[in-house]
């Protein structure tokens, strides 16, 4: 892509992302003190580091937003009427649909054009292979920029601003609550002394499915069986405070294993049966 290219934001994402010849601006070279060095640091993957926002999207076809959540839809607003008219706004920043759609918003009004980008997987040591996801009126158009600037892995996940952000949010309950969970269980199990027992009885009870297999088996239980697994984790809540270990995880365990148990309906086959099944006992329909 020989259109400039730059980046507002430039952490781990960015210097796994920036080519020689890009330009870059973070926050991080507001302060006078020590701008010189981060700049210099920038420059020495032939990035350009700019001293200012304008500076770093002067001309520029194509922006990757690549700062801390906190700040996706504080960079989109400030930064938005510096764009040059046209220019694609690219926001992979792991933010919710709704803060992609107000983040849209102030760059559609200033002449922009804004593409809602999930990065589905660490970017290290991908790099420009990482998988992206790809959503909002100018998917397309954004897909062959990031095309262009090298990435070979990405999908257009749908024409709607947060189609890619629910994707890798929602997916992200899953995927970062394993991870909790696993934590949970095995600090627990270290200072109960019963790491390699526990360890083994995951191994022998553990069986090979594909996701919607597993959620169909898992609503299944809860809401054959919900009340009752929640007095049981209740203990297993007692359990872990007894060893030390604060129960976050359990107590949502708790709460979402109670409140499908107390639905009281036997569960239907297949998945989209009980999902509809859950959602009209929810809202008081009937099934």
């Amino acid at each position: 892509m020989n259109a400039k290219v730059a980046f507002i934001g430039f952490g781990e994402a960015g210097r796994a992302f920036a080519r020689a010849g890009d330009a870059a601006f973070d926050l991080k070279t507001g302060d006078p003190a020590d701008r010189a060095a981060k700049l210099a640091d920038y420059d020495v993957g032939g990035v350009h580091g700019c001293e200012t926002a304008r500076e770093a999207l002067d001309g520029a076809a194509a922006v990757l937003s690549l700062v801390t959540a906190d700040q996706a839809l504080v960079a989109a607003q400030d930064n938005a009427a510096l764009l040059a008219p046209g220019a694609l706004w690219l926001d992979m920043n792991s933010v919710a649909p709704g803060t992609k759609r107000a983040a849209a918003a102030a760059i559609e009004a200033a002449g922009g054009r804004y593409a809602d980008v999930a990065v589905m997987a660490p970017v290290h040591p991908a790099g420009l292979a990482v998988p992206l996801l790809v959503a909002g009126p100018h998917a397309a158009d954004a897909a062959a920029a990031l095309a262009a600037i090298g990435f070979t892995k990405v999908e257009i996940a749908g024409p709607k601003v947060g189609d890619a952000s629910a994707i890798k949010m929602i997916r992200s309950v899953m995927v970062k609550g394993i991870e909790a969970l696993t934590g949970e269980c095995i600090l627990a199990a270290n200072r109960a002394g019963v790491t390699e027992a526990v360890l083994a009885s995951l191994d022998a009870s553990s069986k090979v499915q594909g996701w919607r297999e597993r959620a169909d088996y898992n609503l299944d239980r809860m809401l054959a069986h919900g009340t009752r697994r929640a007095a049981e984790m209740e203990e297993v809540a007692n359990t872990l405070a007894e060893l030390g270990i604060d129960p976050v995880m359990t107590r949502g365990t708790i709460a979402r294993q109670r409140e499908l148990g107390a639905l009281g309906v036997v569960p239907p086959e297949g998945l989209a049966a009980k999902l509809a099944r859950i959602d009209g006992s929810a809202t008081g329909q009937a099934a």
